[in-house]
């Protein structure tokens, strides 16, 4: 019989819903789409938490992302990856957070201020 555990990860304005059933034949769908399709050079990102088990043959993952760009969702899909593992078997949860792969990065665009061009950039001081 087939389990499934689900974990959010986010990464700037990137959002991903990951599933991961157990047992499976190793395919990685997000977005309905083959993951190296939709991710192109970011693929090896999201197997890492997966590689330190040995289970990218023994899982089938399923992805809903949304927002950000290819980067943000591929850390956003690493991050829930090692959540949903951690909700899978309690044991994995000391090495997935010695490799780093359960912090989240919370690092976001910042706002842009009222009299000033972006966020930080003021317009030109003139003295006179």
């Amino acid at each position: 019989m087939q389990q499934i555990w689900s974990a959010t990860g986010r990464r700037k304005r990137a959002t991903a819903q990951v599933r991961i059933a157990s047992p499976g034949t190793g395919a990685i769908q997000i977005n309905q789409v083959d993951a190296q399709v939709y991710l192109q050079g970011k693929y090896p990102t999201i197997l890492k938490p997966l590689q330190l088990f040995q289970l990218e043959e023994k899982c089938d993952i399923f992805i809903q992302t949304t927002g950000g760009g290819l980067t943000g969702q591929a850390e956003a899909i690493r991050l829930g990856c090692a959540r949903a593992l951690c909700l899978m078997d309690t044991a994995y949860r000391a090495e997935l957070k010695a490799q780093g792969f359960l912090t989240r990065n919370a690092l976001k665009k910042e706002r842009k201020k009222y009299g000033l061009k972006k966020a930080r950039k003021a317009p030109q001081f003139s003295k006179r």
